[in-house]
């Protein structure tokens, strides 16, 4: 299947990029820098524990309201209000990768920690990223021709108890024909194109391998941090970040028409990935140092590729696909409507690059 080529690709990836720290990283170790007033491990402990607690609660919320509205008539995937709140989303996911993870990786990338030779005489984070978006354009591609070979011929309808669905093409299909089907099924998207829901799956499916890389690397370095006045800033910004990066991705979740059981495996996993990472940056915590050149290559080089990916799917994918639609074009004023939540999403979470 899909999911588990890309979730193959996920770890070759991160093992490249352990056996890439332990060929290249020939500083020794880098302190830790000046005694700073904010360094307190007694006092970052209950923050850790509250930032773990926090975070999942407002991913939960996040990433469930697209899919516990589907009985709101005015929430529904057919609806303008749909659009606008998921063209917010898209706004946020683009911001993190362009303000919070891409600037980290460079940050990382190119600190005085690392030897001059090579990690300053070449831009690994922009390289790492560029090839991250390519490599996620061809998972994306060849995802795509995957599931449409796989069913050819017929006609994908939303998944049931019984998973996947299909019913064959009556006649041509040119002829203006429509298929029809009954069970017990509610919601609007009945009747949705069959191409449009493969490539719906294929998009929530890749976009929930960026936000989990991510969100593992921002929970290990929150938990592994004993600057209060950093972890207090991080708190709140996580959470509104995870908010409505979890409502981008329960809108994607929500048009694949998964059944129940993917639909809550997909939101659980991106829920507790975040406070994931924290808790084992509290246990790696005696061990990682966030200055020596191991944690410094390894961290900002899965930072440059989530960048690249996030980027790619907020552009591509979300933002492009719905721009692009047949919605969209037909309504100017939706357009404008959604511009504006674009805007506002990645300019408020543009913002919080000041505390995070």
């Amino acid at each position: 299947m899909t999911s588990s080529k890309v979730a193959l690709f996920s770890i070759f990836f991160i093992l490249l990029c352990n056996f890439s720290v332990q060929v290249l990283s020939v500083v020794e170790d880098c302190g830790a820098g000046e005694n700073d007033s904010c360094i307190d491990k007694k006092k970052a402990l209950p923050l850790k524990i509250i930032a773990i607690f926090s975070i999942l609660i407002a991913s939960i919320i996040g990433v469930g309201l697209p899919l516990v509205t589907r009985s709101i008539p005015a929430l529904s995937p057919d609806r303008d209000l749909f659009v606008i709140v998921k063209a917010f989303a898209a706004g946020i996911i683009l911001a993190t990768g362009f303000m919070h993870v891409l600037p980290d990786s460079f940050d990382m990338l190119s600190s005085s920690c690392l030897k001059e030779n090579p990690w300053h005489k070449f831009p690994f984070t922009g390289f790492v990223a560029m090839l991250s978006a390519i490599v996620t354009l061809m998972i994306d591609s060849m995802a795509t021709s995957f599931y449409s070979k796989k069913n050819k011929g017929g006609v994908v309808l939303p998944e049931s108890r019984g998973g996947d669905h299909e019913m064959a093409v009556a006649g041509g299909g040119d002829g203006g024909e429509h298929s029809h089907f009954h069970g017990h099924h509610h919601g609007p998207k009945m009747g949705v194109d069959g191409s449009q829901l493969l490539r719906y799956r294929v998009i929530a499916m890749v976009l929930e391998l960026g936000i989990i890389v991510h969100s593992v690397v921002i929970g290990l370095s929150l938990g592994a941090s004993n600057n209060t006045c950093t972890i207090k800033g991080l708190v709140a910004a996580l959470c509104f970040h995870q908010m409505f990066e979890g409502m981008g991705l329960g809108g994607c979740i929500l048009q694949a028409e998964y059944n129940f059981v993917k639909k809550a495996a997909m939101a659980f996993f991106f829920a507790v990935t975040t406070p994931f990472g924290i808790a084992l940056g509290l246990a790696l915590a005696a061990t990682y140092k966030e200055n020596s050149p191991r944690s410094l290559i390894t961290v900002g080089l899965l930072n440059a590729s989530s960048a690249g990916l996030l980027i790619y799917m907020a552009l591509v994918d979300l933002l492009a696909s719905d721009f692009m639609g047949q919605k969209l074009q037909g309504s100017i004023k939706l357009q404008l409507k959604s511009f504006a939540a674009v805007l506002l999403g990645a300019g408020g979470m543009s913002l919080m690059a000041k505390w995070a």
